[in-house]
């Protein structure tokens, strides 16, 4: 019931809509009744004052119900967007609030199909159920009852009508309930696809395998398509079968209306109304399976968006704080992100003191952003203890590590907005003099200077309008403009060239303090000036000391040194 729990906030809407829905229900009762009338009263008599006054009160019959209809629509989509509309917003706010090992295991392409298509189809399935719950069931059994008002015996087609027509759409419904699920869980496959094609489509294009990936997508796409068919296919079958049922209703009772009106039993209005009254249980039933498909569906949407919401919130597991002779310790830690046997890090152990400088190299997939990842707090290790100013690092809480920790990440991401909205993404308090500082240590004053508006320009979503370089220059001014005890660069100089690199490395280093620096690269010159450097290699640490000593102790760091020359020679 957790989705449904933000319905109430808008209870007297909830209320109203259905309660105007049964008034005009009531009014469209009314209507055989009336019209039986004046043929019995109206038309047989040639009374055509009756039949005018009769016909204004069918007029006000149909203004009534339509004010009913439309005031019910109203607070129907009220209560659905307004309910829909805060259960979205608690639904994001409990994606940012879940740890990345949760992330990882739930998938973003399944998130944004619970955000997006799930909760429209709650949205939907909130409005129908306003309107035609209460409805359709009390336009059946109110025709049954008002038919057997009008005639008993020819009501009694109506009582064998009605439970064989709830049979069929029961049966219908049990088939088609499953399949709908299987088409929402496989919508998730076909997103993640388009999702990664999206973002790699350069890679693709590179590699040439347009052609691979579109008929994987297509495969993809096929499985959904056929589990939708057979869904619609064995709901289709419900207009046809209770079409025939409802026909053939009709074609008896008028067969036997025929019979009693010509015996004079009863009149030929008397008919018409039951027909009428038939006429009516036929589109209501078809409103009601429609109904029931449209529940059906926001019902698994329901549960797949609880899932998220109900999920425990994750807590951090708690660590033995130690005195240190250092600033920042790991002690034999080893990490593996999926709790398994294979580890991303391995038994490694160093220190930092305060205001050092350390470089992180090492191949791809050496484990160098795991020790990142380690650091920030993002994963806790599956191993061995970090200790930070003498206190286990599970044992700060998100917040303080916020507080002590900088990142700029390896991909440099822009968002929509002004040069200076991007820079004070974390530091919403920053003075002018701080981003002036950020700026320049960065390198980023010639980005802004060549830019009309300056720090008042505006940047594209994902930096579009953006080199690279630059990208990662304001990237790094927004991670220096918080002024954090602590500054990790998880590889920010890539997209840089030499003479950049140098000049920002000196000003990094001029105006650092007590900062303490963790600069992660796969070039060792980006390095080489550091106080100590750490060489990893497969998640082990192979080298721990500084460019010289490495140079002489270390084969794995001489490797990467020799061949980082050659490629700039």
């Amino acid at each position: 019931m957790k989705s449904l729990s933000y319905l109430k906030d808008y209870k007297v809407q909830s209320i109203l809509a259905p309660l105007f829905k049964l008034l005009e229900a009531s009014f469209e009762l009314l209507v055989p009744l009336v019209v039986a009338d004046i043929i019995d009263n109206g038309i047989n008599s040639g009374d055509k004052a009756y039949i005018f006054h009769r016909c204004l009160l069918l007029v006000l019959l149909a203004v009534v119900g339509l004010i009913s209809a439309v005031s019910a629509q109203f607070f129907a989509a009220k209560s659905a967007t307004g309910a829909t509309t805060k259960l979205r917003s608690a639904l994001f706010k409990k994606i940012q609030s879940l740890s990345f090992s949760q992330l990882d295991s739930i998938g973003s392409a399944t998130l944004i199909t619970r955000m997006t298509s799930d909760v429209n189809q709650i949205q939907t399935g909130i409005n129908m159920f306003l309107r035609l719950l209460l409805r359709s069931p009390f336009i059946v059994f109110g025709a049954t009852i008002m038919a057997f008002y009008v005639d008993v015996k020819g009501a009694l087609v109506f009582a064998v009508v009605v439970p064989v027509l709830a049979i069929i759409v029961a049966v219908i419904m049990s088939l088609t309930i499953p399949r709908f699920k299987g088409v929402q869980n496989k919508l998730d496959s076909v997103l993640l696809r388009t999702k990664e094609n999206v973002k790699g489509v350069r890679v693709i294009r590179a590699f040439t395998r347009e052609d691979k990936e579109i008929a994987e997508f297509e495969e993809e796409n096929q499985s959904l398509v056929k589990l939708q068919n057979v869904a619609s296919w064995i709901s289709s079958i419900m207009n046809p079968a209770t079409f025939v049922v409802i026909n053939l209703g009709v074609i008896f009772l008028i067969y036997i209306g025929a019979i009693r009106v010509d015996v004079g039993v009863i009149s030929q209005g008397a008919v018409v109304a039951l027909y009428n009254y038939m006429s009516q249980i036929l589109v209501e039933l078809i409103k009601l399976a429609n109904l029931i498909i449209t529940e059906m569906k926001a019902i698994a949407s329901k549960n797949r968006v609880d899932a998220i919401l109900t999920m425990e919130e994750y807590k951090k597991p708690k660590g033995k704080d130690k005195k240190c002779d250092h600033y920042i310790t790991f002690e034999n830690v080893s990490l593996s992100y999926n709790k398994n046997n294979e580890y991303s890090l391995n038994n490694i152990s160093f220190t930092v003191d305060k205001g050092d400088t350390v470089g992180i190299i090492g191949g791809t997939g050496s484990g160098k952003t795991s020790v990142m990842n380690l650091l920030c707090g993002f994963y806790e290790p599956t191993s061995g203890d970090i200790i930070l100013n003498d206190k286990n690092i599970l044992n700060y809480s998100d917040e303080e590590l916020n507080d002590n920790i900088s990142v700029v990440m390896q991909k440099a991401t822009m968002f929509s907005g002004t040069v200076k909205e991007n820079i004070t993404f974390g530091a919403k308090n920053a003075t002018a003099e701080d981003i002036e500082k950020a700026i320049e240590i960065s390198q980023s004053k010639e980005i802004i200077s060549n830019k009309s508006k300056g720090l008042d320009e505006v940047i594209l979503e994902q930096g579009k309008n953006l080199s690279g370089g630059q990208k990662q220059r304001l990237s790094i001014a927004r991670g220096i403009v918080r002024n954090t005890p602590i500054l990790i660069l998880d590889d920010s100089f890539s997209a840089l060239d030499y003479k950049t690199d140098k000049t920002l490395r000196q000003s990094l280093a001029d105006s650092k303090g007590d900062r303490t620096t963790f600069i992660i690269s796969q070039r060792t010159s980006t390095i080489e000036h550091c106080d100590k450097i750490l060489v990893l290699n497969d998640g082990a640490l192979e080298g721990v000391g500084t460019h010289e000593e490495l140079l002489k102790s270390c084969e794995t760091y001489k490797d990467i040194y020799e061949s980082c020359n050659k490629e700039t020679s």
